[in-house]
């Protein structure tokens, strides 16, 4: 008998050998989803690191902006100048004494002002302008989060309110173009979903500087 004529009987044969010429197609229907899953995911979560560093830069370039602009909170009560505090010892502090030379209450001591974003307030446009393109995807000018306290150690009596400003970005929601979100919710107690429309909280980045003396005291 031929070779080519045992090949056709063995392969005839009820135990013959099984044909598997398909079986690398099944492993790879079965390996190539996962691959992409961590491969994609890699991609995610750089994505979401390149995201803090750019928001971190843009927060501390807003809070820089800030400190050398006028309020960006439209609050009618905010002080412009350093009134007289609680201090009745006499004679007086003159004007001019600085809010804290070792004792307190020299200088009035205003409420924080705080306040989110606003396109009707020019200072907040013109850093949202600034800042914008380095922020998450999605996030709006209503995400910052302006606050100006009052700081002793800054400014005189009777010359203008120099308080400390700080710039939050609060609220935002970091995208992913994975069902990484969805699980992450999973995980955090909300329902398995693979919706690669959700997304996580983004984490809360503030930054704070003093503010800047641009003018001069009307003393008194």
């Amino acid at each position: 008998m031929s070779e080519r004529s045992k090949q056709i009987a063995i392969s005839s044969t009820p135990n013959g050998p099984a044909d598997e010429s398909g079986a690398a197609l099944v492993e790879l229907a079965l390996v190539l989803p996962l691959f992409l899953f961590l491969l994609f995911g890699l991609i995610d979560f750089g994505r979401l690191g390149f995201s803090i560093v750019m928001a971190r830069s843009a927060v501390d370039m807003a809070v820089r902006t800030a400190v050398v602009r006028p309020l960006a909170c439209d609050d009618p009560t905010f002080p412009t100048s350093n009134q007289r505090g609680s201090d009745t010892t006499q004679p007086l502090p003159p004007f001019g004494t600085s809010c804290s030379p070792g004792t307190t209450g020299i200088c009035a001591a205003p409420s924080p002002v705080s306040c989110t974003g606003s396109e009707s307030n020019t200072t907040a446009f013109e850093i949202w302008n600034k800042i914008a393109p380095l922020m998450p995807f999605g996030t709006t000018i209503a995400n910052l989060q302006f606050t100006y306290t009052y700081d002793p150690n800054l400014g005189f009596l009777g010359g203008p309110y120099v308080p400390t400003v700080t710039v939050a970005l609060t609220g935002a929601k970091f995208q992913f173009v994975t069902p990484l979100g969805a699980l992450a919710e999973a995980f955090a107690g909300g329902p398995l979903s693979f919706d690669t429309s959700k997304g996580i909280d983004f984490p809360t980045i503030s930054a704070a500087l003093p503010g800047e003396d641009l003018a001069e005291g009307t003393g008194g």
